[in-house]
């Protein structure tokens, strides 16, 4: 029972609407088409022939007036023809314009592409060769390495020899050093013998040691080319002192032959 009202309310309602919609249409319609009767003058219309533009004056019941400028010559049919004929020509000049326009355009971009595919080829092979010479400097770039750590490794080893022959050489100083104060304290040594034998007279009936061929030399150099080339004292005959004395002549230092 419940659904039954309720449908039966909805029907009613819905009647009710269209009802209405159907009413307030009809009232518009009427309303838009209904017209009240003219009671006014129907307006004046007036041509004045002398104007070049044949002046048209519509006059209303109310005074007004609206003037319009028409144009009273029909259009000429040569004219008119003439119009599109010169119409089509430029259609047609602009068209085939057009068309070697579009023709000369095609040909500048068939060139264009041309020139860009002959560039495309060319930076391959450039890119080519880039990528080859690349290569070849991760190559020499890699044999570099390997130079610079055999380098190292030289360079390591000439380090520690330098290190080696340094300390070495320190030795070798130290040991020269050593002779060098040794032959030092001997020579001290040796002087005071040296000089007390000088000064020693000779034995009597020994003879000077002089040349070993009997000449009177004049310095340790003459008994060094006579000779007689062992260090030991000597007679020299100077030419400023004919009568002689003895020296101590070294024969074995810088080729031997210096008087002491």
């Amino acid at each position: 029972q419940r659904m039954s009202c309720g449908y039966i309310l909805c029907t009613v309602l819905l009647s009710v609407a269209v009802l209405l919609a159907v009413t307030v249409t009809g009232a518009i319609l009427f309303m838009n088409h209904y017209h009240t009767p003219v009671t006014e003058s129907p307006p004046v219309i007036s041509t004045n022939p002398e104007e070049a533009n044949a002046l048209v004056t519509i006059e209303k019941a109310d005074s007004s007036r609206i003037n319009i400028f028409i144009d009273p010559n029909c259009p000429s049919a040569a004219g008119t023809l003439g119009r599109m004929e010169g119409l089509q020509t430029s259609l047609l000049r602009a068209v085939t314009d057009h068309d070697a326009e579009a023709k000369a355009t095609k040909s500048q971009q068939k060139a264009l592409l041309v020139t860009v595919a002959d560039e495309v080829a060319k930076l391959l092979t450039h890119a080519v060769q880039l990528r080859a010479d690349c290569d070849g400097l991760k190559k020499g770039h890699s044999a570099m390495g390997q130079e610079l750590s055999a380098l190292q490794g030289e360079q390591g080893r000439l380090i520690q020899l330098l290190s080696e022959s340094q300390t070495n050489m320190a030795r070798l100083v130290s040991s020269v050093s050593d002779v060098l104060d040794t032959l030092q304290k001997e020579r001290g040594g040796a002087r005071p013998r040296l000089k007390a034998d000088l000064q020693r007279a000779p034995a009597r009936g020994a003879r000077p040691r002089g040349c070993s061929n009997g000449s009177r030399p004049r310095d340790c150099f003459d008994i060094y080319a006579s000779g007689q080339q062992e260090d030991g004292i000597y007679s020299i005959f100077p030419t400023h002192y004919p009568d002689g004395f003895q020296v101590y002549c070294d024969m074995t230092t810088d080729g031997g032959g210096w008087t002491v």
